[in-house]
């Protein structure tokens, strides 16, 4: 993986095949829109991450009602647009729904063109024959794409490795190849139906750009005082990731995911080996990984309408 530093706190790799230059670090969209966090401050964090390095900007149509696309989209102003490489998702199967929160995306963002979009969620084996259907959303995205509203096309997903492999396998069946796939890469990970065992080595076989998340699972992963902050992070830049995608609710946090990039080495084998030690009795069951054992993470499980009608030929089988 190529990987250079034009700025000291960032190490920049290359997004798959694409040839784009990133950063390691992402910044998570969902923590900028939470009540939690005001506007003023989450502005502060866009820029301010910007600033410092940091050009991946993760979001999602889905995240706060809206409010997260809404704060980046003002954000990106004055300039700001320019220096970054923006990715959105969106949840829509059905090409009608997935072309509405397309568009609501580009104007909560205030851009013609997003350099990414993602099927968001692919939690289920029908997911990616209903996005591949003749009248499904890989359809709007490339209607899109030949528009000029968006450059890549990627997935992502949290529950179970097996399928992103379907959905790899579907879309090699239709004669496509995603340019990037985001998934949870951490020191849990590993011990538990695990995505860098399974996912990973077929992305990089094929060179399709790898966006980890979920490297502290929002804290959860934390809780199991088996490892700080600092290590989750190096663990997955350690992978041959193209971005580690990080959540970040306050300049103290981005402060921590910076300086885990400055001090980030490659780790050796016996590194690598002794921090999956500590957390293996930990993984083994998927407790701190949630969001692969329940459907408490599964926005479009809460709210099935955002998945669209089924596809029309489907429908038409039904009596």
């Amino acid at each position: 993986m190529s990987e250079s530093r034009s700025n000291p706190e960032m190490l920049y790799r290359v997004l798959g095949s694409t040839g784009e230059k990133v950063s390691a670090i992402g910044l998570g969209g969902w923590h900028l829109g939470l009540p939690s966090v005001d506007e003023p401050l989450s502005l502060r964090i866009i820029r301010s991450a910007i600033d410092r390095g940091i050009n991946f900007l993760d979001n999602c149509w889905d995240y706060n009602d809206g409010a997260s696309e809404i704060r980046m989209g003002k954000a990106l102003r004055e300039g700001y647009r320019e220096k970054v490489f923006l990715m959105t998702k969106i949840d829509g199967r059905s090409k009608a729904e997935a072309a509405r929160q397309l568009e609501e995306s580009l104007r909560r963002l205030q851009v013609d063109c997003l350099d990414l979009v993602q099927h968001h969620e692919i939690l289920r084996y029908e997911d990616p024959h209903r996005i591949f259907a003749a009248d499904g959303a890989n359809a709007a995205l490339l209607e899109a794409r030949a528009a000029g509203k968006l450059r890549y096309i990627g997935f992502t997903g949290h529950k179970d490795p097996n399928i992103h492999l379907y959905m790899l396998k579907v879309a090699a069946d239709y004669g496509f190849k995603f340019d990037a796939v985001q998934m949870p890469l951490n020191v849990m990970d590993a011990h538990y139906r695990s995505f860098a065992k399974l996912v990973l080595p077929e992305l990089v076989k094929h060179n399709i750009g790898v966006l980890g998340m979920k490297s502290m699972a929002n804290g959860i992963i934390l809780r199991s005082q088996t490892v700080t902050p600092v290590e989750c992070l190096h663990y997955a830049l350690n992978l041959p990731t193209s971005v580690v995608i990080t959540g970040i609710d306050s300049l103290a946090i981005l402060d921590q995911a910076l300086a885990a990039m400055r001090t980030f080495r490659p780790l050796s084998d016996p590194e690598v080996k002794s921090l999956l030690a500590k957390t293996a009795p930990a993984a083994a069951g998927g407790e701190f990984e949630p969001f692969k054992t329940s459907s408490i993470f599964d926005g479009t499980a809460q709210n099935p309408e955002w998945l669209g009608e089924e596809p029309r030929h489907l429908r038409q089988l039904m009596p």
